[in-house]
């Protein structure tokens, strides 16, 4: 129609496409947002069936689907609260391939899962060179009755207080360390969406030894002794190493930047405070730097299953040593075996043909330290 072209309001834009519906709406903000999680694996689901503490609210959402099944003659559709392993970080150094363990064995690959369980809808990205927060109950408390150095205790408003949390709030206060109360919406916020029952403990970077330092520091010792880690990826490992590290006397434990856990609370808490007392460094190129140790007058010794030598038999342990301890899943990597002088097995009599990686170093280095005693 003439002068339709001049009305106010007009459509200046195509209609050919078609508009997002209600389902649409929300479609490109859930882009990278995580799987979501099954029902037995959420707290606040009836079918919860995981290993952490059972919420009120859930415990009474089962209480009245069992009531209900009751008066209609049929089974509950609920969890079973314990059956299911929803604890996280349970998946690295369960064992190791066929050929290629720290050990000597022929295990098959590590199973089970690794990592924070997260929330639907969150991503969990911390930077390293921030502090780290250190969340759920058994671990803030474990990490507090280990010494692990804190900056703050986060604790959300309206929290279920039992003696754990009693515990956490009394030794923090204890030692210091100031307890923020704030909403379980920002908690959730910095946790990043991992679920963190109620406390977080902000712990600080840790501060790595230079490497070169540690490698003149070892040398000035009678019986230099060094640990290297070939891609121990589980911070749990890392922390039982350094462990045992500092029990037989080795003067530092040196790991890859890169595909290879770093002291994590986690690293920290296992070592049950050893990362304190036994320098830490962290290498670019861990081959370099086993050719560095070769320079300096260290025999760098690899634990492998299928070794040149017995463990027992292993005269070079009363020189300067290095040990190096392969990855839970592959042992040592192609490279740094090639680099190593020797390779070592540890004799097994039993049907066990593997051990985690490290029970291996502990194994190696309580011969070693043996050895010493006798000899030096």
């Amino acid at each position: 129609m003439a002068g339709n072209s001049q009305r106010r309001g007009r459509r200046l834009t195509s209609k050919a496409t078609a508009p997002k519906g209600s389902g649409g709406k929300n479609k490109d903000s859930l882009a990278g947002r995580g799987r979501t999680l099954p029902a037995d694996e959420r707290p606040w689901h009836k079918g919860y069936s995981g290993t952490e503490k059972l919420p009120q609210r859930t415990a009474w959402k089962q209480d009245k689907e069992r009531r209900a099944a009751a008066e209609e003659g049929r089974a509950p559709k609920i969890g079973q609260p314990g059956s299911k392993d929803t604890t996280w970080g349970r998946g690295g150094g369960r064992g190791v391939p066929a050929g290629r363990g720290a050990t000597g064995g022929r295990g098959g690959k590590p199973t089970g899962r690794s990592g924070p369980r997260v929330t639907p809808g969150r991503k969990s990205n911390p930077s390293k060179d921030t502090p780290e927060l250190l969340v759920g109950r058994n671990p803030v408390l474990e990490a507090l009755r280990a010494n692990v150095p804190a900056t703050a205790l986060y604790t959300a408003q309206g929290i279920d207080m039992d003696d754990r949390v009693n515990e956490i709030i009394r030794t923090a206060a204890d030692r210091g360390i100031a307890n923020l109360e704030i909403s379980r919406a920002e908690l959730d916020r910095m946790t990043g969406g991992v679920l963190h029952q109620g406390v977080g403990l902000q712990v600080p970077p840790f501060a790595y030894q230079p490497f070169e330092d540690m490698v003149a520091a070892a040398l000035e010792q009678q019986a230099p002794l060094l640990v290297a880690l070939d891609g121990v990826t589980d911070p749990r490992n890392l922390g039982a190493v350094i462990r045992s590290a500092a029990a037989f006397g080795a003067q530092g434990v040196f790991v890859p930047e890169r595909r290879a856990a770093g002291i994590t609370a986690t690293a920290w808490r296992t070592s049950a405070g050893a990362a304190a007392r036994v320098p830490v460094a962290q290498v670019t190129n861990l081959t370099r730097s086993l050719k560095a140790c070769r320079d300096a007058g260290f025999m760098v010794v690899g634990l492998d299953a299928d070794g040149d030598t017995d463990l027992y038999n292993l005269e070079a342990a009363v020189g300067p040593l290095v040990v190096v301890v392969g990855s839970e899943g592959r042992g040592l990597s192609r490279l740094v075996g090639e680099t190593c002088d020797l390779t070592v097995s540890i004799p097994m009599i039993s049907e066990v043909e593997s051990l985690n990686a490290s029970v291996a170093a502990a194994v190696a280095l309580a011969e070693v330290a043996r050895r010493r005693s006798v000899e030096l």
